[in-house]
This record gives structure tokens, sequence and C-alpha cells, in this order.
């Protein structure tokens, strides 16, 4: 790696904010011997243009002797994320990579076929002769020889030990602040019916600790094993039989490393189990602390790392967590350019929002809601609604006060599509979200203002959470709350002359911010000590819809007239309606 050309590779054509003392403070982390610097850069601070200007600093073909490796690694978490580098005409020259399902196949009859669904996946010894032309493997094939090769962190820890993509100089994580969780996630191992085709076989007993959960990997492992001899003594495959030899692949991969490293006495993973319903119901083997996982995916995949995010609060807690030695690592602080008046947090608490105690908060919640609606007429509002229950139960009282023509929501499976339809019309629609606090850019008029509904503390219902409330690792509890938080606050402002407020509606994030200051990024401490009550106009729900059109209103009463009514699904304009 050469750090003191990292100036020169900064993409733009001239720095903003804190960016040249970003880079020269980063510089000076690398030139200083650490082999990882951890880069705690707030939004707006345009980190992707950091990421590309120390990607940049890799070896190249012609600097580095034979035995040396060279070129860089650009990876995240988010899939927006990556989708944003790749429109930006300031990275161009990160080369993306994405997993076959995103590609479409190019043989005649197969144009609507992903590629791991291809008939070079499906038939035995298929000869493709248009390999060269494949969309995938085309840009595999530029990926892997371009200086820069960008991909999901899903993507590159599942090329771990490809010859494709091997080791390189420099590897860049962005949004890196949840490494040890999407870790524990990518290597948790699900035991159920949707996993498992032959479930039925198995005759699942009651799983009551790690031993059980040893016993029952080997002879899921034996029955995958011999499935997949099975599928592979096929001429063909359908889709569905491709999914599923994959799907077992996987598992059967899964597997052997749980068994593996259970065994190894040396390992730092510390393993539990979750079998919510006893015998005959599904069984969750979950990692804690991954740290060979992420030794074997990530560490070993480069010689120098810069980790960015906002929000890796705590130095020697993070690097405890992903299995680094926190005395080569540096921590470099990049300030908050955004001036703290424009991004102002409100006080309108009503409660806890506790489960016990959501029922009767709820309702209050609610009420605060049309309120804030009542103060922004005509600017978009998003409200983090933490579950899905809580969305429902919100839109059921904000239509019952008679403003739910100004609410959108939406489920599981169309979180996109509704996302996109919100942020595209012109109404000051209020859009009731969940899981939105991370990689959502919300600037300028998109969105003005925002509500919190609940402190996001990890469910304590989860085994790992659980384990480490016993181990009294409750700094981390408060934390990971905390960090969610931040993320959350950054939506609504993006750049330094945007604005937007945040409405913190669950008493239990008041005592979050005291329990976890100590962690708290300086810019953020400053905007909690800001923190105020609001002048909100008295709930008066004609005023919250003030600012929405009257063809608006229309639809909305007519939608609510046809579904009082009973079903219209099978009426001939019931498309054209819906």
């Amino acid at each position: 790696m050469y750090p003191a050309r990292i100036h020169d590779e900064f993409p733009a054509p001239s720095y903003r904010g804190n960016q040249k003392a970003a880079l020269s403070d980063v510089q000076a982390a690398f030139e200083g011997g650490n082999d990882v610097v951890l880069v705690r850069a707030p939004t707006g601070s345009g980190k992707s243009l950091l990421a590309r200007a120390i990607a940049g600093c890799a070896r190249t073909a012609g600097e580095a002797a034979p035995e040396q490796v060279v070129d860089a690694y650009y990876t995240t978490p988010q899939v927006s994320q990556l989708d944003d580098v790749a429109e930006d005409a300031l990275l161009e020259d990160l080369c993306v990579i994405r997993g076959k399902n995103n590609y479409d196949c190019i043989l005649p009859g197969e144009t609507d076929t992903p590629v791991n669904q291809a008939p070079c996946v499906r038939e035995r010894e298929f000869d493709c002769q248009v390999k060269h032309r494949c969309p995938y493997f085309s840009d595999r094939a530029i990926a892997s020889n371009r200086r820069i090769a960008a991909m999901t962190l899903a993507y590159f820890m599942q090329t771990a030990g490809s010859d494709v993509f091997g080791k390189r100089d420099v590897v860049v994580v962005d949004e890196a602040h949840g490494l040890g969780e999407w870790a524990e996630m990518y290597a948790t191992i699900d035991l159920s019916p949707e996993t498992i085709p032959m479930w039925n076989d198995l005759d699942v007993p009651n799983v009551g600790g790690l031993d059980d959960a040893l016993s029952l990997a080997e002879r899921v492992e034996s029955l995958a094993e011999r499935r997949v001899k099975e599928l592979r003594g096929n001429a063909e495959l359908g889709p569905e039989e491709v999914a599923e030899r994959d799907s077992l692949n996987k598992l059967r991969s899964d597997l052997s490393w749980f068994q593996e490293d259970y065994r190894d006495p040396d390992s730092a993973t510390t393993w539990v189990v979750d079998q919510a319903d006893g015998e005959g119901a599904p069984v969750t083997i979950k990692p804690m602390n991954p740290e060979r996982y992420l030794k074997h995916t990530v560490w070993e995949r480069g010689e120098k790392f810069a980790l960015l995010s906002a929000t890796i609060l705590n130095k020697d807690a993070f690097c405890a967590n992903v299995g680094l030695d926190s005395d080569n690592v540096a921590l470099v602080e990049v300030g908050h350019t955004f001036p703290v008046e424009n991004r102002p947090l409100y006080d309108v608490t009503q409660g806890k929002m506790t489960y016990e105690h959501r029922d009767d908060t709820l309702p209050d919640v609610a009420r605060s809601i049309v309120r804030i609606m009542a103060r922004h007429p005509d600017e978009k509002g998003l409200v983090h609604c933490h579950s899905y229950a809580i969305q429902e139960r919100l839109e059921e009282l904000l239509d019952d006060f008679g403003v739910g023509v100004r609410v959108r929501t939406h489920d599981k499976e169309g979180r996109d599509g509704a996302l996109a339809a919100w942020k595209r019309s012109k109404n000051p629609d209020v859009f009731l979200s969940v899981k939105m606090e991370e990689a959502l850019d919300l600037e300028g008029d998109l969105c003005r203002w925002q509500v919190l509904c609940k402190a996001p503390y990890p469910n304590t219902r989860d085994s790992r959470v659980a384990r480490r409330l016993e181990d009294d690792q409750w700094g981390w509890y408060y934390r990971t709350a905390l960090r969610t938080v931040i993320q959350g606050c950054g939506r609504v402002v993006r750049a330094p002359d945007d604005y937007g407020a945040t409405y913190l509606a669950d008493s239990s994030l008041l005592d979050l911010f005291e329990r976890a200051r100590h962690d708290m990024p300086d810019w953020f401490r400053e905007q909690v000590d800001r923190t105020s009550d609001p002048d909100l106009p008295p709930f008066a729900p004609d005023r919250a819809l003030a600012g929405v059109s009257a063809g608006a209103k229309r639809r909305h009463d007519r939608s609510r007239s046809r579904s009082g009514g009973g079903s219209q699904s099978d009426h001939p304009l019931s498309d054209v309606w819906d």
C-alpha cells in the first residue's frame, strides 16, 4: 500500500467539509504502521469518496514484486449503498460485481432465467457456447482484473477461498459498524422445513443443548449429502431442483463449519441453539463473536483494511467483537459539518414502548403524530415503527383519527416498491416504515421530519442477546440501540444546507441517551444536549390534512367505502380501483 498518494486518488474535483483533513489523518494512520484504520465519519462526509481514495492507494501490478498481492476491494453490507456507488460518475472505476441471481441468461428461450438457474447449472456437462458473453461471467472476469472490485459483503464473504477473487492489497468496508452482527447472521444455521426438503425424515428430537445440536447436525449433513448425490445423478435438473441442490450444498458447508468449530478447543466462537417449540420444531444454531469466521472470510482477504462508518462507537469493543487486536488499529474521527440547528431533536415522549406498556402508549403516540403532521402540513414525514406490529396498530389508529389519506405503509415483500412510490409522490405523505434506519437517503424535500417510535433495543428473546446479558454485556446492549438511533437520525439531513426534524416518541430513548452518553460521538452528543419540546398545534386532524390534494382525499374516501362494503376483488374494475 502507498498511503502517500491518498490525496491524488481522491476522485472529486475538490474537497468539501472535512474530507481533506480526514484523508491526511488516514494517511498518517497507515504510515504509522497500523494494518487497520477505522474511519468514523458522520452522514454527509462523502464516505464513498473517502473509500475510493483509500482503495486507490493499493499496489498495482507494475509496482509489486512477484510475491506481493495487488489491487483493492470495496465492499458494503447494504445493496442500496452498492447501487449508489454503481450510479456515481465519480466512482466509475469501481467495477461492480453482483451475485448470479442478479443476471439473466442470454441463451435463446432462457432470457427470463437468472444465471443461477440457467442450463449451465441445470444440465450436467453443459457446454455453453456463449459463456464469454454471459453477463455474470463477463462482469466477474472484468471485476477480477480491475484495480478496485466492488461487491456486497455477502458476495465478498461467499467468495472467500475463490481462485477468481483472491487476496488483495487493500480492503475497504463501507458501513462497517455491523460487521460482527452481519457475520453472525451469515454464519447462522436454520434447520427447518424451508431449508431441509427431507425434514419429515429427520424425526427432530428435543434439542436441549449444543451436544444435541451437534448430533442433529451430523444427521442432517448425512441426509443432505445423500440427496445431493441423487440430484447430481440426473442428467438435467429443473429450476426447483437446482435451488434445492444449491441450498443443500450451502447447508452442508455451514454444518461442517459448525461441527469443526465447535470441536475446536481453541476457537473463540461461542455457539447457542434455539428450539422454541420443542420436539419436532425447527432449530437455529447461532454463533457469537465469530472471529474465526471473519478471519477466513474477511481478514485473510487483504493486507491493509479501512473500515468506514458513522457509528463505530467504541473502538475497543468493536475490535473485540470482530476479532481484531485493538493495538494494531487506529481510529480516525471526522467532524460533522452539518449545523446542529438543522438537525434538531424534539421530545414528544408519551411513555414507554416496551411490550407490556405499548397498548397504553401507542394511542398517545398516534395523537402526537397527528399533531406533528399538522405542524408539517406540506412536508413528507417518516415514522420508524421498529416492528410490523407497531406499524399495523399505528396505521389503524391514524385511520381512525381521520388522517389515513396521508399515510402509506409497506410489507416485507413490497418494501422497495412502496418506498419508491412514496418518494415519487407529490403529496405530503407519511411513510410508516420498519427497519429503514440505515442506507436511506432522504435529502431535501423527500422528507423533512421523522418520528422514532421505539428505542431499538436488541430482542432479549434472541438467545445471543440473552447470553450476552447473562455475561453482563450491558454496554454492548446500549451501544447497539444507540447505533441504530444515530443511523436513523441521519436519514433526513443529508447535506450542510439540508434540514429535518426528528421527534422522539418513546421515553426509553431519553433513558438510552443517559446510559450510552459516554459512547456518543461529540457531534451527536451536541444534538442530544439541544433536545427541546416542540411547539405543536392542538390535535386537529383537519389541519393535518391541509396540504393534501382534494383528488387524493376523494381516492382515499372511495377506497375506504369499497373496503368497508366487502371484498371487490372479483369485480372487473378491481384492478383499476386498486
